[in-house]
């Protein structure tokens, strides 16, 4: 299964080469090799698991925010205040990858000894797919919560005015034999970044996903970056990206709403907010016992029939897991644009790309 229209059959890349090539480009930016390779690695994450909304195609804007933009490559995240259960961090005016990593490891650290420990980030930007942060619980055997502030794309309930992001949520929850549950969402009906990727193939939307700038319902992807992303089942998706919104700005002073910036002008730079959080399993309940159980959810869907259209019934993330190991064996597609500008963006930076296909 692809996760756009057309991307099967496109150029391959190994991850390996892709991440040394997103590496080096953002070493050059001038970010420390360790905080360059993070970036990368995320962003290559995304692309393995078929989110390419926010994968590499993102690099020239990151590019554009490390260089010229106003965020600082050599931003380091710090503590500011750390409570037992809740932990306040300054990003540095850093990438938001290299906040949200040093947030969420904190947060698991914590965990270990607090249980359930919330951590609050502010002086952040851009931080990409959320499910790379939730996932970091799992290793420990913990359930991760990550969600964010984003860009104004979504108008309130009945109005037409871009006021709301779209401030996803990824939450991973651990199982016993099978994969773990693993959701990650906005409450759009898309994101921006899908709609940039049918925009770059000349497709349309699919219906229900965006309206124009005056508050109708369009296909036309050019009409729907100048106008509004839907939310999600109506008025209970707008209320839940303004809850989550709130939750990772307020709690640790960040900017909300169109404090951030907007999407003509762009976002300002070191003033996003996250919210992320690990729930150590153990203080509640055995954790092979919780893994069981979880088991048992598992398997009682798997099991359960399917409605007519369909041959097969996914739990959240099955899918991306399964994208991830096939494009571990034959490599990671890029569609032309992306390839393209991937280039375009590492020979401005006198770097050579010779990226190798498995």
């Amino acid at each position: 299964m692809s996760a756009y229209p057309g991307t099967e059959g496109e150029f391959r890349t190994s991850r390996e080469s892709l991440q040394a090539l997103v590496e080096a480009i953002f070493h050059r930016c001038g970010m420390p090799a360790d905080h360059a390779r993070r970036l990368a690695e995320t962003l290559v994450a995304a692309d393995l698991r078929g989110c390419h909304s926010h994968g590499v195609l993102r690099v020239p804007d990151y590019v554009r925010k490390l260089t010229v933009e106003g965020v600082d490559p050599r931003g380091e995240p710090r503590v500011v205040s750390e409570r037992p259960g809740a932990i306040v961090v300054d990003g540095g005016n850093s990438m938001g990858q290299i906040g949200s990593v040093f947030a969420m490891r904190r947060a698991i650290e914590k965990a270990r000894e607090q249980n359930v420990v919330a951590a609050a980030v502010r002086g952040s930007n851009h931080c990409g797919a959320m499910a790379y942060y939730a996932m970091m619980a799992l290793a420990e055997g913990m359930i991760g919560i990550a969600a964010t502030n984003a860009l104004p794309t979504m108008a309130p309930w009945g109005g037409r005015d871009r006021l709301v992001g779209i401030n996803p949520l990824a939450v991973a929850i651990p199982a016993g034999r099978n994969r773990p549950i693993v959701y990650d969402a906005a409450f759009s009906a898309c994101s921006h970044g899908k709609i940039r990727i049918y925009h770059q193939k000349g497709l349309p939307l699919p219906e229900g996903w965006a309206l124009d700038a005056e508050g109708r319902p369009t296909t036309d992807a050019a009409a729907a970056l100048e106008g509004l992303l839907r939310p999600i089942g109506g008025y209970k998706g707008y209320s839940l990206a303004l809850i989550f919104g709130i939750l990772s700005a307020g709690l640790s002073g960040a900017a909300y709403g169109t404090r951030l910036g907007n999407m003509n002008d762009g976002p300002r730079p070191g003033v996003d907010g996250h919210f992320y959080m690990a729930l150590n399993v153990g203080a509640f309940i055995d954790p092979a016992e919780f893994g069981r159980q979880v088991d048992e959810a598992i398997d009682e869907i798997r099991a359960s029939r399917t409605a007519p259209g369909f041959d097969r019934i996914y739990l959240p993330g099955e899918i991306e897991a399964e994208t991830e190991e096939r494009y571990l064996r034959e490599g990671i597609p890029l569609n032309e644009a992306t390839l393209a500008d991937l280039g375009a963006t590492a020979r401005s930076l006198g770097i050579a790309t010779d990226l190798k296909t498995p």
